[in-house]
């Protein structure tokens, strides 16, 4: 005991020598420690993740309110309206073939459970049929539900291969899931953004939806096709946002890709798809689709750069010119003589022959 004891002094002397030190001396070491604070990133109070620090005013980068009822549950039974090519096919697939496919699939059945409880229940029929096989149902019952796949399988095979055969990219993001905030790079533009959700009473405040709102959004270009390479650092998120029909799990030491292509401007809401955690309900997703004007000042904003610009001017050699009046030039070199009459031709063979 005594010597637990011992080891308690020991580390409070050691834990309040700082601050006496600092007590002493206002420019002892607690004021480097305060500036070493103010030049550190801020961290979130939420989900205590760092938070980029904007390279710009916030009134230099776009921040689009969002639209009620667009990109974010409202309450509506259904998908919410997608706002890309795919995903109205998408949406079509469910809305025109699956649905009324399943719901006269479930009639159908309702009516022959209600049949046959009533048909044959034991009091209509005190004898019960010894009847075992019947041909032409067994054929119905095996060619129906073949001919239900085809019909299905057509028009799905047509959207996955849409889906996961997109065309070229206009624009390339990685998305990092960590516990618990989503990372963004731009590799093509040296971009890096670090997203965090808003607290629910700002978010209140400038009229964004709570617990789907973020302090950095993912901002792409309007008609442009975005490929967005998706991994994790930790465990296994998932990335999706429902009005760009577009969700993949994030998987660490994997790169899975998606694509959307965004038809109209606005601001689109997704989340973490997957439970990664205690925290998993506060990741969001916020993307912000501007146009193209915008998406270039907003690159430079934040001092990016945009593919296909033109390097900044270098510095070359002036050209030497001969020196004038007024200008200094290099002296001639002393060694040299100027030939004052032409050199005699020799006969080098005929002098050997003089020699002999």
């Amino acid at each position: 005991m005594k010597t637990f004891c011992k080891l308690l002094a020991i580390a409070a002397a050691f834990g309040l020598a700082p601050t006496a030190a600092y007590a002493a001396n206002a420019s002892g070491p607690a004021p480097q420690a305060a500036e070493l604070a103010e030049t550190a990133p801020p961290i979130d109070p939420v989900t205590a993740a760092p938070t980029a620090t904007p390279a710009q005013p916030a009134a230099a980068q776009p921040r689009t309110p969002p639209t009620p009822g667009v990109g974010q549950p409202d309450g509506r039974m259904g998908l919410q309206d997608q706002v890309t090519e795919l995903g109205r096919e998408g949406a079509w697939f469910h809305n025109a073939i699956l649905l009324p496919l399943i719901f006269a699939i479930s009639l159908f059945v309702l009516f022959l459970l209600a049949w046959v409880m009533v048909r044959f229940r034991r009091g209509a029929n005190p004898t019960p049929s010894r009847t075992s096989h019947n041909t032409t149902l067994e054929v119905v019952w095996t060619l129906v539900p073949v001919l239900i796949l085809v019909a299905i399988a057509v028009p799905s095979i047509r959207l996955l291969a849409h889906q996961y055969a997109p065309p070229q990219a206009d624009l390339t993001v990685k998305a990092i899931g960590n516990q618990w905030y989503w990372e963004y790079e731009y590799p093509d533009h040296g971009i890096n953004l670090i997203s965090n959700m808003v607290p629910e009473a700002e978010a209140a405040r400038r009229g964004e939806p709570p617990q789907l709102e973020v302090d950095e959004r993912l901002v792409v270009p309007v008609g442009a096709v975005v490929k967005v390479i998706v991994t994790s650092n930790d465990v296994i998120h998932a990335w999706g946002v429902p009005a760009l029909w577009t969700k993949i799990d994030a998987v660490p030491g994997r790169l899975n890709e998606t694509w959307f292509r965004a038809e109209r401007e606005g601001v689109y809401y997704g989340v973490c798809y997957e439970l990664c955690g205690a925290r998993h309900a506060y990741m969001p997703i916020a993307v912000e689709v501007v146009s193209q004007a915008r998406f270039r000042a907003w690159v430079a904003a934040r001092g990016g750069t945009l593919p296909g610009a033109q390097p900044a001017a270098t510095s070359t050699p002036a050209p030497a010119v001969a020196a004038t009046e007024g200008t200094e030039a290099t002296p001639a070199p002393s060694n040299v003589v100027a030939a004052t009459e032409t050199a005699p031709a020799t006969n080098q063979a005929a002098t050997a022959n003089e020699n002999r």
